[in-house]
């Protein structure tokens, strides 16, 4: 017969999960200066489930090489014209990985296609309205600057995706300067750049604006930009192929910083403190410092691997989706 000693794991596997702490080689990405042919709305929520202020959401992607802390970013895009950057009331970065992750691949989708776009939820956000981002600097580049096209209202599913664009747009050219208080520690891999400006006039619509091609440093496997609504989500529609109807592909302009190649990632909070049931057989002592403990220090280094292989994803308020630990 087998007897179950339950132990509140937290600071074990917090012992476990500590990672080295070499010094790191500093990080970089930037797309570059705004090109000024396309502009996007990307705006947080809570708003209107649907309708012309729901919440909407563009993404571009950057790859990287190496485990990498990212401490800060800067986006560049429209503020319209008579308001200032007190009238910023939050800012939101979510980073998404590449679907199928963090997605239900077995769905049909209502676009086009889904390959290569951001998955259905994020993999991780910080937001200002939470304190684990800042807005450091809010710059004016240009007080007039024209986008030729843009995509803000015009988000339909398929067959209707394809509107063309909404239109030019003239507005202030801002650069948005963010630090984030808790740095995302991301894992390698491919991920998507999302922020999200909210103004103080819901109906004033911040918009993101287009860049060349990655240039520092440019990489193989470069994705275009992405965008969807409150209603369209949890899908994407490429803003160019779907929504424009034609290339050629946009890239959005933004850049990040941080260090590279450590190796500490981070997960969620729910995995700590959790009552980890340790199986031993009857006949084995119940003392921590004895031998027979080895099985479950085992059982231990084996659940360590699991966290420190990924990071789990979280919903905002959308509904809960079940997750398997796998």
């Amino acid at each position: 017969m087998n007897r179950t000693a339950f132990a509140f794991a937290s600071p074990l596997i917090a012992l476990l999960l500590l990672a080295s702490h070499a010094s790191a080689g500093s990080f970089s990405f930037s797309t570059g200066s705004p090109d000024g042919l396309m502009a996007t709305a990307t705006r947080p929520g809570p708003g209107p489930g649907s309708g012309a202020d729901q919440e909407t959401e563009s993404g571009d992607d950057f790859i990287l090489a190496t485990p990498t802390v990212i401490n800060s970013a800067t986006f560049i895009g429209l503020l319209p014209t008579g308001l200032s950057s007190s009238d910023i009331v939050q800012v939101r970065v979510e980073i998404y990985r590449v679907f199928p992750n963090d997605s239900d691949a077995g769905r049909t989708p209502n676009v086009p296609t889904r390959a290569n776009s951001p998955s259905d939820v994020e993999f991780a956000d910080r937001d200002s309205a939470s304190g684990n981002l800042t807005v450091d600097d809010v710059t004016v580049l240009n007080s007039s600057f024209t986008a030729a096209n843009s995509v803000d209202t015009g988000i339909h599913p398929f067959p209707n995706q394809t509107t063309l664009g909404d239109g030019p747009v003239t507005a202030q050219e801002i650069e948005i300067g963010v630090t984030f208080t808790t740095p995302f520690t991301l894992p390698a891999d491919h991920y998507f750049f999302v922020p999200q400006v909210l103004l103080s006039n819901a109906s004033a619509h911040f918009l993101w604006l287009s860049a060349p091609k990655p240039t520092s440093p440019p990489f193989t496997g470069d994705l275009q930009e992405w965008i969807r609504n409150a209603d369209l989500d949890p899908d994407w529609l490429r803003v160019a192929m779907d929504i424009v109807g034609a290339p050629p592909a946009f890239n959005a302009s933004f850049s990040l910083a941080g260090d590279a190649t450590r190796t500490r990632m981070e997960f969620p909070t729910h995995w700590m403190n959790v009552r980890v049931p340790l199986k031993v057989p009857s006949s084995m002592p119940m003392d921590a410092a004895s031998p027979n403990w080895r099985p479950a220090a085992v059982q231990l280094q084996a659940a360590r691997g699991r966290i420190m292989g990924r990071t789990f994803p979280r919903s905002r308020t959308r509904p809960k989706r079940s997750w398997s630990k796998a």
